[in-house]
């Protein structure tokens, strides 16, 4: 046998007038009209089959049945309160964990982290990273940023950034030896990103010189293959979209023409658990900057 229990939202209203022993102060605290407290009553009385309030000359009074009946339900809404605020504090305190690749999190995400904590001072974020595919199962973590086709089950996915290729080289390079053909590429050593090893193969291809395509210095990570080309040691394959502001500063020179590939950085989360607070806002925030960036 199913339990007894009336609608809740008449039995809300009836605690908050109970508690502030007037029907036009419970309207002014849960924001809607005095006759909307007076319906939420009536139906509440319907349910219980006893008459709650009377009306007195300066107002409303419980009546035998409304005043029993309060001191059974008040301190269960009491109960809520307290664990509603508790569970609400826990959740402000925690950090809003996000899995990031170094080089998203060095290029492109922490320069504008600044922006985000200033809007948002009162969101702590707790950053890893790592290479390997995320498992929300295992990984205790909120959001992640991952890089691929997108098409990843039991995710929802926002693209955030494309996969733009270009090849780039520090201005240095080019004032010891210009680069003016594609030809000339086999003057030069070629950086490779352990985990990007296709990239010079997908940007040659796209070109038409596969025939360039020749071993290169390897590294056993992007950012560090962009620290490499910085520095003078060879020509890598760059994502464009993360290095913008190298380009703009003058740190790296753009050379020939990009290539876009079916691929893009993703913001990703579980499709079974929907974002919190925090993420919300995280995630609100970073589209908006990707929007801004493109």
């Amino acid at each position: 046998m199913s339990r007894l229990i009336p609608p809740l939202n008449p039995l809300f209203f009836f605690e908050v007038a109970s508690r502030q022993g007037s029907f036009t102060r419970a309207a002014e605290e849960l924001n809607v009209t005095q006759s909307a407290v007076s319906r939420q009553i009536a139906v509440l009385e319907r349910f219980v089959g006893a008459k709650l309030f009377r009306r007195e000359r300066h107002g409303i009074v419980l009546t035998e049945a409304g005043e029993s009946y309060r001191r059974e339900i008040a301190p269960a809404f009491e109960r809520i309160h307290r664990a509603t605020a508790q569970m609400r504090q826990a959740e402000q305190d925690e950090p809003l964990r996000v899995r990031v690749y170094s080089t998203f999190a060095v290029k492109w995400l922490f320069a504008r982290l600044p922006e985000f904590n200033a809007r948002h001072p009162e969101i702590e974020l707790s950053l890893s990273n790592t290479v390997a595919p995320v498992d929300f199962k295992r990984d205790e973590i909120d959001l992640a940023i991952q890089f691929g086709s997108g098409d990843w089950p039991g995710m929802e996915v926002r693209e955030l950034l494309p996969d733009v290729i270009q090849p780039v080289c520090s201005p240095r390079l080019l004032h010891r030896q210009k680069i003016e053909s594609l030809d000339d590429l086999a003057k030069h050593r070629l950086l490779v990103s352990h985990y990007r090893r296709l990239d010079w193969k997908d940007w040659l291809g796209a070109a038409g010189r596969c025939d360039l395509l020749q071993p290169g210095m390897e590294f056993p990570s992007s950012v560090l293959t962009y620290q490499a080309a910085i520095d003078g040691l060879g020509i890598a394959v760059g994502q464009m979209r993360l290095l913008d502001q190298d380009v703009r500063a003058g740190l790296l020179v753009p050379l020939f023409t990009p290539v876009t590939r079916a691929l893009a950085h993703y913001i990703v989360w579980p499709a079974d658990r929907t974002p919190n607070r925090k993420g919300r806002l995280f995630l609100a925030w970073l589209q908006q900057a990707t929007r801004e960036a493109a």
